[in-house]
């Protein structure tokens, strides 16, 4: 066994193009029935501010679970809205490979998978990037967005301006002013937010852009209206997961058009290049697990 991997040595492994890559294999995988894995059990400790999230799954190769702390109201607090932490172990006797930060890996895994997926149903010449949020998650989808598409302009949008605004200053963005200021004539939108109630609104969503719906995890929060969600082909990580967690999903009674991992696979056919496109992310254990061993099997090399 590994022992613990603290987030430095998970940060000095985990890069994006591999693990791009091992997000989309671990969505078809998902989809194609190959891994064995229970919608996440969340403990609510108290409601809309504090939240405990185990999430165990068994992939080919690794099996594990990961417990995940949600803590919105940290956000208004500067400490990181998720902690977790993943153990990692053999599939074919149980043995313990690891333990290892999964703060990092939850925040970097989230960006992949929507990186994937973007990849996959965003216009190839895109140029334009939203990010509604200002917080790690846009920081992360930022930098996993540009691995697959070439933006020449990245605005941002947060509740708070000031946090908008250093944001900007940090990455070479522009700050908006308002949400529809960030989005109108933006190719490629990220939701990133602690939102109960929608931010984002159809009417102001450039037909054949494609969002990145990541926060409103919560089967009675909201991001997105009724109207973007109604009129867009929408893609979520798990129909079971989407119908159980996911306001967005659920209060707006949107048919889902696919899981990504079926269209990853070829079970689905991509959605047409005329619809709006909305990938609803919930995060998978599938997807800690495929992190988690990419990094061990990285540690394990230079060991």
């Amino acid at each position: 066994m590994l022992g613990y991997l603290d987030e430095a040595s998970v940060r000095a492994v985990l890069e994006w193009d591999p693990l791009i890559d091992a997000m989309e294999a671990a969505l078809r995988d998902f989809s194609s029935g190959k891994v064995l894995q229970p919608v996440r059990s969340v403990l609510t400790i108290e409601e809309g501010r504090r939240y405990l999230g185990v999430m165990p799954a068994v992939a080919e190769g690794a099996m594990g679970v990961k417990l995940v702390s949600f803590y919105p109201a940290n956000a208004d607090k500067g400490v990181p809205t998720h902690h977790a932490t993943i153990v990692l172990m053999r599939p074919d006797d149980g043995e313990p490979m690891a333990a290892m930060d999964g703060t990092l890996v939850t925040e970097m895994r989230t960006a992949a998978v929507s990186a994937a997926v973007t990849r996959r149903l965003a216009r190839p010449g895109a140029r334009v990037l939203a990010l509604i949020g200002s917080g790690v998650q846009a920081s992360a989808h930022l930098a996993a967005l540009k691995r697959v598409r070439d933006f020449e302009e990245t605005r941002v949008w947060s509740k708070t301006p000031e946090r908008a605004q250093r944001f900007a200053a940090e990455h070479g963005a522009i700050a908006a002013d308002d949400v529809r200021a960030a989005v109108e004539g933006a190719n490629v939108i990220v939701t990133a937010t602690n939102a109960q109630e929608p931010v984002l609104r159809g009417e102001w969503v450039k037909s054949g852009a494609h969002v990145n719906a990541i926060g409103a995890a919560r089967p009675n929060w909201r991001e997105l209206d009724d109207e973007l969600l109604l009129t867009s082909a929408l893609v979520v990580d798990s129909r079971e997961a989407a119908l159980k967690e996911s306001g967005d999903v659920i209060l707006s009674g949107a048919l889902i058009y696919a899981e990504a991992g079926e269209i990853f696979s070829g079970a689905k056919a991509t959605p047409p290049s005329g619809p709006t496109t909305v990938f609803k992310s919930l995060g998978l254990a599938g997807e800690d697990i495929a992190a988690a061993r990419l990094v061990y099997d990285r540690v394990a090399r230079r060991a």
